[in-house]
This record gives structure tokens, C-alpha cells and sequence, in this order.
């Protein structure tokens, strides 16, 4: 039976949504060999004031940090980054800074995905100096990498679709006009992002999750296995070569779950975007890597796997690589939903009809 014994790991994107959802899912982190995390600010309300005296009615950091502590996630430490909107100001980037509360900020493209309604345009932290800010504060811009003004028709076609837009045209303009700006790709999904990773340099990193390494379009649109919809949609098969390249070998390439809970997935305006892996990403991870040829059992691609999991995301946000450990093994453990008080939350390979799990945290 092959054993990894691995440092406890930072899932460096995250969703852990509010109120009583945050204790079981914190748990469930927990429970897989998290140190710690990076909780994405799209709740309801936003976060998207860093101290609480800052002005508006959205949700602080300080706030939303304070409920993770509530909800016992102890000494799992929570990294909230701030949800930039119109009413983000260098003068709010520059005091969060200065006091220690601000590490990282979040640009999403305006409804571009779950709680993204009060996202702006790119642009706009261009021309307002929130961009300059941050990078004189050498923070971390986290960025959901999709062009919101495309037509319906190139939103996901043969051609091109909403992400290769983002990398091609938007992207490197960040990096051009901001080069010491750290930037966080986050859940890439095409071989366009990860070659705009691999030429970007080392102040460019890319958080990648299990369902973008495991699966494809044809899983998610044979019998529309709705558990399998998240944003940005999983791409096709060679999409998922250049991200199982890109993890296995690029210095700057590293876990990021993008793990979203929904007790209710199918809703009356749709299906919710996101992806359940809380409780399940090593594993998942780890049948990733296998499935691209790595033999876990050998010494090289196991230090992959852990340079991959548990050490370049710390390395590139400047954390430290706990010296606590978990363990997973090589043998057969069954997956079931998660309780929580607001009804059972299904976990990704229950929704693509796996029962059980080829590897186990022991």
C-alpha cells in the first residue's frame, strides 16, 4: 500500500459562504489536512471593506476573519481577501496594508460567477490606482480570469471562449503595466492560461482544482451531471493535458480547490455554479496525478505531488510549510454527503457517481 506522509497543506482558493455553513465546512477542511486557507470573499454581503470603520454596509475582513474564529477553525488560519468594487480606493488598499488586515485583493468580472454582482470592469482598477496600489504594497491579486463583455457565442465556442479572451488580452496587460504586481491565476482551465503562466515569471502563480485535472466537457455534459458545473466549465482534453503539465512541473503552479458548497444545486434560475471538494481534494488531487501517468509510489513523482499540494503556494504567498503532517493511502474509502444545518451538500465524486475513492486519509 503506497503512504504519502505529507505537511498539512494551504488550499489557497476556497468558499466557505457565511453564517452556519462556515463550522461544518471549516471542519471538513480540517479533516483533510488543511493549515489553512484562502476564504473567497463573493458572499452575501460581500467582503469588500478591509477594517470595519472603513466606509459602506458590505462585510470587512476583520468581520468575516472574526467568524471563522467563531466557527472553530482555531489554529487553521483564514486569508479573506478584499472583493474589489467601484467603492475600492488606494487609500483602502494602502491603510489595510499598512495595518497588517489586507493581504490579497479578488477581481472578478462583473456577474461572472456566483456573488460576482458587484464586480466592475478590469479596467476600472486601472485607471483608479487600486492596481498601483496594490503592487506597491506587495500584494496578492487574485484574479477569476474571464472576459465578461464577450458575445454569448464566443462565451464557450470551438474558437476560443471567455478564459483564452482574459489570458490573451487582458492578462498580459496586468503583468505589463504592473510587473511587480503578484497575481494569482485562479482555477485555470485551458492550455492558454497555463502557457500564459509559464511565460508570465515567478510573480505570476496559478491555483488549479481537482475537477479541472479530472474532467472534461463529455463528463460534464453526458447525462449533464449538474455536480460537475462550475465556472469556469471544465474544457477539453487538451486543456486538461496542459494543466496536468503545468501542475506536475511549473514552479508556480499549486493547490487551489475553488471547493463551493451548494445545499441546493438545481435553483429556479439555473444550476448554481461550483464544485464540492472539501473533505476529498488530496485525494482527488492525488488520483489527478496518477491519471496523468505519475506513479505516487516513486520517489520523484511523489515530490511532485507534494511540491504541487503543499509547498509552492506557501512559497509564492510567502507562508510557512507547517511542520505538522497528515497521511493518505493507497486504499478504497467510501465518499458520503455532508451534513450541514442548512441540508446535505454533495461532494463532486458522489455527483459524477463514484462511490468510493482509490485513496484515504488515514
Amino acid at each position: 500500500m503506497t503512504t504519502l506522509t505529507l505537511p498539512r497543506w494551504w488550499d489557497l482558493h476556497a468558499h466557505f459562504r457565511q453564517g452556519d455553513l462556515i463550522a461544518p465546512l471549516v471542519r471538513a477542511h480540517r479533516a483533510m489536512g488543511c493549515a489553512g486557507f484562502v476564504a473567497m470573499p463573493n458572499t452575501a454581503p460581500p467582503v469588500a471593506r478591509v477594517l470595519e470603520d472603513d466606509p459602506g454596509d458590505a462585510w470587512s475582513i476583520e468581520a468575516y476573519a472574526r467568524m471563522f474564529r467563531d466557527a472553530g477553525a482555531g489554529d487553521m488560519e483564514a486569508i479573506v481577501p478584499l472583493y474589489l468594487t467601484t467603492a475600492t480606493t488606494p487609500a483602502m488598499v494602502e491603510r489595510g496594508a499598512a495595518e497588517g488586515a489586507l493581504r490579497a485583493a479578488k477581481y472578478y468580472p462583473p456577474h461572472g460567477t456566483t456573488g460576482a454582482g458587484a464586480a466592475a470592469d478590469v479596467q476600472t482598477y486601472f485607471d483608479n490606482g487600486v492596481f498601483a496600489a496594490m503592487e506597491a504594497a506587495d500584494l496578492v491579486l487574485c484574479v477569476h480570469g474571464e472576459a465578461h463583455d464577450v458575445a454569448d457565442a464566443d462565451y464557450f465556442s470551438r474558437a476560443t471562449n471567455a478564459e483564452e479572451a482574459f489570458y490573451r488580452e487582458i492578462a498580459p496587460r496586468i503583468v505589463e503595466c504592473h510587473p511587480k504586481l503578484r497575481m494569482v491565476a485562479e482555477h485555470v482551465t485551458t492550455a492558454v492560461a497555463a502557457d500564459f503562466v509559464r511565460q508570465a515569471g515567478p510573480r505570476v502563480g496559478a491555483t488549479v482544482t481537482p475537477q479541472h485535472l479530472l474532467y472534461t466537457t463529455g463528463h460534464l455534459l453526458r447525462g449533464l451531471k449538474h455536480h460537475l458545473y462550475c465556472l469556469p466549465v471544465v474544457k477539453f482534453a487538451e486543456d486538461r493535458a496542459a494543466l496536468r503539465d503545468l501542475v506536475r512541473t511549473h514552479p508556480t503552479a499549486f493547490a487551489g480547490t475553488d471547493s463551493a458548497p451548494h445545499a441546493t444545486k438545481m435553483t429556479a434560475c439555473g444550476c448554481a455554479a461550483g464544485c464540492y471538494t472539501g473533505g476529498v481534494a488530496p485525494q482527488l488531487y492525488a488520483m489527478a496525478f496518477e491519471e496523468a501517468g505519475a506513479r505516487l509510489d516513486k520517489a520523484e513523482d511523489a515530490a511532485a505531488f507534494r511540491a504541487f499540494l503543499c509547498e509552492r503556494g506557501p512559497a509564492f504567498w510567502g507562508l510557512p510549510v507547517p511542520k505538522d503532517t497528515f497521511t493518505l493511502e493507497r486504499r478504497e474509502a467510501s465518499v458520503a454527503p455532508l451534513p450541514t444545518p442548512q441540508g446535505p451538500i454533495t461532494p463532486l465524486p458522489l455527483g459524477v457517481g463514484m462511490q468510493t475513492l482509490p485513496w484515504a486519509i488515514a
